[in-house]
């Protein structure tokens, strides 16, 4: 709910319009020979304006309207944002957060070492507290933590450890790694035989500040922006881009500020923990997506 297809030539179309939302719904519903979906999933909704135009525009008068005629039996949201799930948990209505969730976006430094963060250690709290259950979305960070090259723990993870590491958080119920093709299923099928000291992620604990110095794990701590851009952000795009993630620019552009606002002033490089050289992951990221 909230995405369409709209032709062949076109994976899908994201819209806030409801009578695309309605075409696009019973379009899916027709394509797989159905009358109603487990779940109704109000699709990227990742900024405060998404979920207000949800809310306002009949989008979610719709999904709950579906979910009371049995055409959804569940309702569901997809995001990147943290904030967004704690507003969505206060609405009451929705049974399933799509989230991205893995050790690149889950931790942050504190005295030397790594700890998850606070607010997301909260989230996955307050969502099995609420019974809101949690898909998992990038957990293999677009790929990135497959490959000790860019591993911002500069250590390669294992599928079966990323896997585990997501099935682990409170709340998480399901993991849905991006399948590119066979092998890349047969790859991720693999976890299920995978003996309990293969997915043992344990030895992430041991990663010290100084081996990923240099590197940004999103953790925000160069904030606040004078101009208000989100740092992290803007480099976990960058970064999923570069990786073949075919989303992230989407993504990017949906932020309210982007690389191209920075101003260069430099007075968050001195607040990164990890010494990122932020003013030259503006200027990639303005090469990379254009201004």
């Amino acid at each position: 709910i909230g995405i369409i297809y709209p032709n062949p030539n076109q994976v899908y179309t994201r819209t806030r319009d409801l009578s695309q939302v309605r075409q696009g719904f019973e379009q899916q519903l027709k394509g797989f020979e159905t009358d109603y979906s487990d779940f109704g999933m109000l699709h990227y909704v990742d900024a405060a304006d998404d979920l207000e135009k949800i809310l306002s525009n009949g989008i979610f008068d719709y999904a709950r309207k579906l979910k009371q005629d049995g055409t959804v039996r569940h309702l569901g949201i997809s995001t990147h944002s943290v904030n967004i799930c704690q507003q969505v948990l206060k609405i009451n209505e929705i049974d399933l957060i799509m989230l991205s969730t893995n050790t690149a976006y889950d931790f942050e430094p504190s005295n030397g070492k790594l700890i998850i963060s606070q607010e997301r250690r909260q989230l996955y709290q307050d969502c099995q507290k609420s019974g809101v259950a949690i898909t998992v979305m990038k957990p293999f960070g677009g790929g990135r933590l497959l490959d000790a090259s860019t591993s911002p723990f500069h250590r390669a993870m294992s599928i079966p450890q990323c896997i585990q590491y997501a099935l682990d958080r409170p709340a998480a119920i399901t993991c849905v790694p991006g399948v590119r093709s066979m092998d890349d299923l047969t790859s991720v099928l693999a976890y299920y035989n995978a003996p309990r000291e293969e997915r043992d992620y344990s030895s992430i604990a041991d990663a010290k500040l100084q081996d990923i110095d240099g590197v940004c794990i999103y953790c925000n701590h160069c904030l606040p922006c004078p101009v208000s851009i989100d740092i992290g952000a803007v480099n976990k795009y960058l970064d999923l881009a570069n990786s073949g993630d075919e989303l992230a620019k989407d993504h990017y552009f949906k932020l309210t500020r982007k690389a191209s606002d920075c101003t260069f002033c430099g007075v968050c490089e001195p607040r990164c923990p990890f010494h990122v050289h932020v003013r030259a992951r503006m200027e990639e990221a303005i090469k990379f997506f254009g201004k």
